[in-house]
């Protein structure tokens, strides 16, 4: 009789535990990772920035790709409220774009197929003061800029941005915008010609570049400046790695569709943890369907080895787009939200990248709550 009460007891005492697992399981429910890129809010106290973070974090928000600067100790307090509310803290700081700064000397800068220099005469916009990434004192800079930054407590990871060459060609979407027709690479927008790059590619290669009439034809210079951003990006990935931190990156899509073609970037071969692609549709006269597409392309690349991000542009006003010539504040309205998280999560991304919550409608929020929660079937 003791034999068959003690077993009746072991057997319910199994059976108790086994449903307090399945309760458990149950009681979570899966979710797209969500992350987000935000800049510091201008004047903001620690308890602003809490509410915000906080309220970030209840709408899905799982991390925050955040721009403050350079100075460490700002990482350092912004950091720790977004631990204090339970996001990820990734530092969002550019690379090859840097503006003047007593640290960098103006030969540091790229120059361009006509001789002019990235540090004082910028393409497109003032900002396009990008640094070459063939001088070790540049890598030096980053190096130590990056390092800093890995070391605080607080960060989880350093996020790379405009780790790239000028475009040479511009998105088509924002040829008009800059009153261009770009069916070709031009000398003004093609970078980097210092007397170091010119050097080295004809050590490795025999060719002078600046002898050939259309170095656009020559493939061994495109790879040569692959090769130079590929090579930085390593090497940063090593500093950053060393403080036992992730290191990720925004970049542009494909990469061989659109970002080898138009900025230089061969990012498959980036020993990166994961990866940010900026599927901006609107950039390329694309819709939703674009954005699949590209993210298809993106995750087939490097073979599902690293976690794709699928960057997506907002429509800060919705109503305005139609009458809004700038492209800049165009992007995806709140009725093709849904169909963007879709489009990108069918064709293999890990999770979405929102750029960015301020330019969230309260229409955008409320698409993005009804389909946080599902489990899109990859194709």
């Amino acid at each position: 009789m003791k034999k068959i009460i003690y077993f009746l007891t072991i057997t319910f005492l199994l059976t108790a535990c086994k449903n307090e697992v399945k309760k458990e399981v149950a009681t979570t429910p899966y979710k797209i990772p969500l992350y987000a890129w935000m800049q510091l809010s201008k004047d903001a106290t620690d308890e602003d920035l809490k509410i915000e973070f906080q309220d970030l974090k209840n709408k899905g928000i799982d991390g925050l790709m955040y721009s403050a600067g350079h100075d460490p100790s700002v990482y350092k307090r912004v950091g720790k409220i977004v631990k204090q509310v339970g996001m990820e803290f990734h530092t969002w700081i550019p690379t090859m774009v840097q503006r003047t700064n007593p640290k960098l000397k103006p030969e540091w800068y790229a120059i361009n197929g006509k001789g002019e220099s990235a540090f004082d005469k910028p393409a497109y916009v003032s900002s396009y003061q990008f640094l070459c990434p063939n001088k070790e004192e540049v890598y030096n800079f980053l190096e130590n800029l990056y390092s800093s930054i890995a070391e605080i407590e607080e960060v989880d990871g350093v996020h790379l941005d405009y780790i790239r060459f000028p475009d040479v060609i511009l998105a088509e979407g924002l040829w008009e915008k800059y009153d261009l027709v770009m069916d070709k690479e031009y000398p003004q927008f093609d970078y980097c010609y210092c007397d170091k790059c010119v050097h080295d590619f004809k050590e490795s290669s025999g060719i002078d570049i600046k002898n050939v009439e259309d170095p656009s034809q020559i493939e061994g210079w495109k790879q040569f400046r692959y090769d130079l951003i590929t090579k930085m990006v390593n090497r940063l990935a090593d500093v950053v790695h060393d403080k036992n931190k992730v290191i990720n990156a925004a970049v542009f899509p494909g990469p061989n569709s659109i970002a080898k073609k138009l900025v230089r970037q061969e990012w498959d071969k980036w020993n990166l943890d994961a990866f940010y692609p900026m599927n901006y549709n609107d950039f390329y006269l694309g819709d939703t369907k674009w954005i699949g597409k590209l993210t298809k392309e993106e995750v087939s690349t490097i073979s599902n080895k690293k976690p794709i991000y699928s960057g997506l542009f907002i429509c800060p006003k919705p109503e305005n787009k139609s009458k809004e010539d700038d492209p800049e504040n165009h992007g995806l309205l709140p009725e093709e939200l849904e169909a963007a998280i879709s489009e990108s999560m069918k064709n293999g991304a890990t999770g979405i990248c929102l750029f960015t919550p301020n330019r969230m409608t309260d229409a955008h929020w409320k698409v993005l709550e009804e389909v946080i929660h599902t489990e899109y079937i990859k194709e």
